[in-house]
């Protein structure tokens, strides 16, 4: 009799993610949403690339990545050719939601086990909205990541990496990191 391959015998425990405790798994993907987040709204200020497709989303649109049933997650708009964070709470109607279907989801992602094509292919996270933009923030998304992100943790991350090289990829992280720290250091 064949089985299908989310079968498990009775009595049989899962564990969450690979072999990490649910309180870290939480503690990690906070941080990463909180990352993201303001690496995404630094690269949208200084990179030619990012600031391309962010200047053809319309006016004022407005999306969030999160862990469903409250979990973490960042919240942005468009603001003067720029994403901007804003409180997730507070975002009201958005055009654009990526969501995980449940936290371990986020963290094997996040964490660079899986990457987010693989992750959508597997049904473990929805995108509800505007899809022609969220293909934009998806662009915009894997360039960020791209840039600052070692190459051998790209290749993870992404579903193929860009022609990108050491020079173009270092200023453009060190550019995007300064933004970043200007932003906290600044509050803006």
């Amino acid at each position: 009799m064949h089985r299908p391959a989310e079968f498990r015998p009775a009595g049989a425990t899962v564990r969450p993610g690979p072999g990490i405790p649910y309180p870290l798994q939480r503690a990690y993907v906070r941080l990463m949403m909180w990352l993201v987040g303001r690496l995404l709204q630094a690269s949208s200020a200084v990179d030619p690339v990012i600031m391309r497709e962010v200047a053809e989303l319309p006016p004022g649109f407005a999306f969030a990545m999160r862990v469903r049933a409250g979990g973490p997650g960042f919240a942005m708009c468009e603001q003067d050719g720029r994403l901007r964070l804003m409180p997730l709470q507070q975002a009201g109607r958005l055009q654009l939601s990526f969501d995980f279907k449940h936290l371990t989801h986020a963290f094997l992602v996040l964490g660079f086990v899986e990457g987010t094509a693989v992750s959508f292919a597997r049904d473990r996270m929805s995108v509800d909205g505007n899809l022609g933009a969220g293909m934009k923030i998806v662009r915009c998304l894997n360039r960020m990541e791209a840039v600052v992100l070692p190459k051998f943790v790209a290749r993870r991350a992404l579903k193929a990496y860009p022609p990108i090289g050491l020079g173009e990829k270092l200023a453009a992280a060190t550019r995007i990191y300064a933004r970043m720290l200007l932003q906290l250091v600044g509050g803006k």
